[in-house]
C-alpha cells in the first residue's frame, strides 16, 4: 500500500496544474490532494480530489494535513515578479508568511519532503550576466526577488535546525500551452504564441535583445520530479538550485515564430516589466543540479516553438469551432 499522500498548495496555478497531473500519474489521483484558494466550483472537475485553502490560515494547513496524514508538500502558492512589484506588501506576505506556515506545519506533522520553488529572481544587477553561478545570488531589486531568497535560506534553516527534507530549485521563465500566464515578467513568452495564432502579431512589453533564461513547462515538471526522487545525500545544495534550459530574446522567439507562421509581426512597446527584465542574468549556470543529480534538459528553442504551436494552435482552432 503506498503511504505516500501528496498536498499540492496552489494547484491550479501555471505550474501546479501541470505538477499535480504529473504526481498523480507517478503515485495515483487519490495520493494526491490538489489545494487552491478557488471554491471547488471554479477548480474544475479534473482537480478532483480538491480541497479550498489559504496557506496564510495556518490552523487549517496543520488541520488538514493531518487529517489527511499528508507526508509531502509541494508549495507553489505566490505571487510573481510584476504583480508583485504593483502590490509589494501582498507579494512578501504570501511568498515568506506562507512559506514559513507551511515550512512549521511540515515539522509538526513529520514530514518527509518539502518542495518550495525559488526564482531567477534572486539574483540582481551584481551578478554575472553570462552563466550566473549557483553561489552568485544578491541584491534582488524585486519584492518577488526578495521574497525569493529569504525563503531560500529559511528552507535552508529549517533543514539545518529541524532536519526537515526541503527542497527547491531556481525556475527560470517557465513556456507551457495548459495555463495563462500568472503575472511574471517572462510571461511575453507564453502568450505570444497565442497572439501568434490568433493575430499573427504580438506587442512585446520587453524591448528587442532582452535575453532572459527560459524552460519548456515539461523539463521543469521532469526536474522538480527527479529532484524530488533524488537521494537525500546526494544534495549538496539546501537553498535552492540553479536550473537552466535555454536563453533567447524577444526577436529570436519570433524568428522562430515565424518559421511556421509566415506573416507573424512581433512590435514593442516596453513598459514597468523592462526593468525587472534588466536585472536578472542572460544565462544560468546549472553545474550543481547536473552533478548532484544529473539533470539535463530536453527542449531548446526550435523544440519547444514547434510543441507550442501545434498545441496552441490546436486549442485556439477548437475554441473558435
Amino acid at each position: 500500500m503506498n503511504k505516500t499522500k501528496i498536498l499540492v498548495i496552489g494547484a491550479c496555478g501555471q505550474i501546479g496544474a501541470e505538477l499535480t497531473e504529473a504526481l498523480r500519474q507517478k503515485y495515483g489521483r487519490y495520493q494526491v490532494l490538489a489545494a487552491d484558494i478557488r471554491d471547488k466550483s471554479q477548480a474544475g472537475v479534473d482537480n478532483y480530489p480538491y480541497v479550498k485553502l489559504d496557506v496564510m490560515n495556518k490552523a487549517q494547513l496543520l488541520m488538514l494535513c493531518r487529517e489527511e496524514n499528508i507526508t509531502q508538500v509541494y508549495l507553489l502558492a505566490a505571487v510573481l515578479s510584476a504583480t508583485g512589484e504593483q502590490e509589494p506588501a501582498l507579494a512578501w506576505q504570501l511568498n515568506v508568511d506562507g512559506l514559513l506556515n507551511t515550512l512549521d506545519v511540515a515539522v509538526k506533522c513529520e514530514m518527509e519532503k518539502v518542495f518550495w520553488p525559488s526564482s531567477i529572481a534572486v539574483f540582481g544587477p551584481d551578478a554575472p550576466k553570462q552563466h550566473s553561478p549557483q553561489a552568485n545570488a544578491s541584491s534582488p531589486s524585486t519584492v518577488y526577488g526578495i521574497s525569493k531568497a529569504a525563503g531560500e535560506y529559511w528552507c535552508r534553516y529549517y533543514h539545518e535546525k529541524h532536519g526537515l527534507d526541503v527542497r527547491s530549485l531556481r525556475y527560470p521563465g517557465l513556456i507551457s500551452y495548459k495555463s495563462p500566464p500568472g503575472g511574471g515578467t517572462t510571461d511575453y513568452a507564453v502568450d505570444i504564441f497565442h497572439k501568434a495564432v490568433s493575430d499573427q502579431r504580438y506587442l512585446c512589453f520587453l524591448k528587442p535583445g532582452t535575453m532572459l533564461p527560459m524552460m519548456y513547462m515539461p523539463d521543469a515538471i521532469r526536474a522538480t520530479l527527479e529532484l524530488m526522487n533524488a537521494p537525500s545525500e546526494k544534495l549538496r545544495i539546501r537553498t535552492s538550485y540553479n536550473l537552466s534550459a535555454m536563453s533567447f530574446t524577444p526577436e529570436e522567439l519570433g524568428q522562430e515564430i515565424g518559421k511556421h507562421i509566415k506573416d507573424f509581426k512581433l512590435d514593442y512597446l516596453p513598459d514597468f516589466r523592462q526593468q525587472i527584465a534588466d536585472s536578472w542574468p542572460d544565462s544560468i549556470d546549472d553545474y550543481d543540479a547536473r552533478v548532484d543529480w544529473a539533470w539535463q534538459a530536453e527542449f531548446g528553442l526550435r523544440e519547444m516553438v514547434g510543441d507550442m504551436l501545434s498545441n496552441v494552435g490546436s486549442k485556439d482552432l477548437l475554441s473558435k469551432a
